[in-house]
């Protein structure tokens, strides 16, 4: 959790404190386009990776949103640095690699460089584009600016961070680091690629989209980094593939080249449907790294299934399978007409290949439909738990948003990821059925909802109503979001608890309220929605006996607040750090933790368990150490 402001605010409503995250929004100010600004720049990218066939589409040149560019790149959200751990210099110091100068003339003109595994400057090229490009997703789909969950507004990128199999987003270093590696190091010779071959991580699409992906996700929801169960990190793991492989699906000539390859079928593995093919067979798997059609070979026929003692990547691809799956199953109702048309009312397609008119219309739709589920996936987040996620909450979350923005579902989207769900044994606790009825969010019991203060003609916006209109207006949203909700009268329907000792080992702190965000989001009849989304996080120390011993184990509850346009609570999604249920689970997944070594959970200066400060590279690295070891 972030560290607290010195401030604790107490009034009538309670006594709470406001979290240093409220004013991080406005450190630094992002590029506003001006009047004679273009609205991008171009430049080329692998779309896959350095492996694929150029003929297929697999270097393309893409439009990024443009912005004045300091040599690295360097710009307002991302900075590349291209300082390399692993070599040293005649000063013994890690070596840092010329950057690019993107606002060069040639490069202007010639749309960036060439994508070359041995030009490290398009390696750095490429990471700002894809990095930039995802940022810009998740901005549409949420209808405000993203944020870091650091104290600093841009995010660096290291494209040759380190000589090692692995990439991952590290927070307290604020940046993203790809690793490199030679394939046949070590006596290795299981890969597909040839023994002497290099492979840059920085150059595969899919591992750059992950990370980023895993770096946006902890500006929404930091408590997400804490592996308080095999679901958060699953669901950390799961997201970022999903956001990977759909926001592929926008690159178009890639998407036309393959949907002509597979004949307009989506079910199978392919281009379209394999995570970080390269680096994958690289490390010694047979393929991918991932596949959005199951890990078994029976795909969408047989999928694999929820369990909770499986590995996080494993959970994670359970989860990407259930929402591809929904992608392909509503890709094929909305293309089927064009199927008849093509086919004379069969729908059955004959040998040869697909005519161009209905390859054309297929990549159309295809990457429509892929849109709208990144939006749908991206927007799902606001209206997740702060803290603890299960797979079934998120399957709450995606039906509670889609349902906020998209009432009457036409094409059947939220009752197909219903039912995907459902046949991977994805279940959401407390909930009766598995309908669309009983998966939505519910409002608070409540006498009067209403945070006068928080109603949008109140509200204070800066140049876009996604953005406050200043640090010192985040602030007083966040004391009235923080004064109604810990009212000791109301605090019980926030999942807050009563500051102090509850017996049994339990010692509760004060509630803290971390964030407070606009959320603008446009229905496809136009209708433009407008909430806040909130988060009152509390923290609480649990001491029991384990092995003979006395653990102090850190735990965390909360809710998720979200206030419409007319002031009234909407919802507030909440998990009661006082669940005996639930902190009984968290202790014993962190006691396992801590014996296995896992790198996940450590002792901090007065023995208190508390989550690591870079999980995503301990559980990475365990990944791919278990990958080298050959198939199972």
């Amino acid at each position: 959790m972030a560290r607290r402001s010195p401030d604790t605010v107490s009034s009538g409503g309670g006594t709470f404190e406001i979290g240093e995250r409220i004013g991080w929004a406005h450190r630094g100010e992002r590029h506003r386009r001006a009047p004679d600004d273009p609205a991008f720049r171009r430049l080329r990218i692998f779309v896959v990776d350095p492996a694929a066939s150029r003929v297929d589409g697999a270097v393309a040149e893409v439009p990024v949103p443009f912005e004045p560019l300091r040599p690295g790149p360097a710009g307002s959200l991302f900075v590349v640095v291209d300082r390399d751990d692993s070599v040293r210099g005649a000063d013994r110091r890690p070596v840092t690699y010329r950057p690019i100068d993107l606002d060069a003339p040639r490069l202007l003109i010639t749309a960036g460089a060439d994508p070359s595994p041995t030009d490290w400057e398009s390696h750095q090229q490429m990471v700002y584009a894809v990095a930039m490009r995802l940022y810009h997703a998740f901005r549409r789909a949420l209808g405000r600016d993203p944020t870091w969950a650091f104290d600093r507004p841009y995010l660096a990128m290291r494209p040759h961070g380190v000589r090692e199999r692995n990439a991952w987003y590290d927070r307290d270093a604020k940046e993203v680091v790809f690793g490199y590696f030679r394939t046949g190091e070590g006596g290795d010779r299981r890969g597909a690629a040839g023994p002497e071959e290099w492979i840059f991580t920085c150059l595969s699409h899919d591992v750059v989209a992950h990370e980023l992906g895993h770096a946006l996700l902890d500006g929404m929801r930091t408590a997400f980094f804490e592996p308080t169960g095999r679901d958060v990190l699953g669901f950390h793991e799961g997201f970022s593939d999903i956001v990977a492989l759909l926001h592929r699906f926008e690159h178009r000539e890639l998407l036309r080249g393959a949907i002509a390859q597979v004949r307009g079928r989506l079910s199978g593995r392919s281009v379209l449907t394999s995570i970080a093919r390269q680096f994958g067979e690289a490390v010694g798997l047979e393929g991918a790294l991932r596949h959005a059609v199951g890990a078994l070979e029976g795909g969408f026929e047989k999928p694999a299934t929820y369990a909770s003692d499986l590995e996080e990547h494993d959970l994670g691809e359970i989860l990407l399978s259930a929402v591809f799956e929904a992608f392909e199953r509503i890709y094929r109702r909305r293309t089927a007409a064009l199927f008849r048309l093509a086919t004379g009312g069969s729908g059955i397609t004959g040998p040869g290949a697909l005519s161009h008119d209905l390859v054309e219309s297929l990549t159309e739709s295809a990457g429509a439909i892929a849109r709208q589920f990144l939006d749908i996936c991206i927007r799902a987040i606001d209206y997740c738990p702060p803290v603890d996620i299960e797979l079934g909450e998120y399957l709450r979350a995606l039906i509670t948003a889609d349902s906020d923005i998209v009432p009457d579902d036409p094409w059947g989207y939220r009752e197909t990821m219903v039912d995907t769900f459902r046949r991977r044994r994805i279940y959401p606790r407390g909930v009766p059925t598995l309908s669309e009825d009983a998966l939505r969010w519910r409002p608070p019991q409540l006498e009067d909802a209403r945070i006068r203060g928080l109603e949008f003609g109140e509200l204070r916006f800066g140049d876009d109503p996604g953005r406050a209109a200043s640090t010192e207006e985040l602030l007083r949203q966040a004391r009235l979001l923080g004064d109604f909700a810990c009212d000791p009268r109301r605090s019980a329907a926030f999942g807050l608890e009563r500051p102090g000792g509850h017996g049994g080992g339990l010692a509760v702190g004060l509630p803290v309220v971390e964030s407070i965000r606009a959320a603008r989001r446009v229905s496809p009849d136009g209708t433009v929605g407008f909430d806040l989304v909130g988060e009152i996080l509390q923290e609480a120390t649990l001491t029991l006996r384990s092995g003979g011993r006395r653990r102090r184990i850190a735990v965390h509850g909360g809710a998720t607040i979200i206030v419409g346009a007319d002031g009234r609570v909407r919802y507030a999604i909440a998990k009661r750090v006082g669940n005996r249920e639930r902190l009984r689970r968290q202790a014993e997944f962190a006691i396992a933790a801590m014996r296995r070594g896992s790198g996940l959970w450590e002792a901090d200066e007065r023995g208190t368990l508390r989550p690591s400060r870079s999980p995503l590279r301990a559980l990475h690295a365990r990944r791919f150490a278990a990958s080298s070891e050959g198939p199972k």
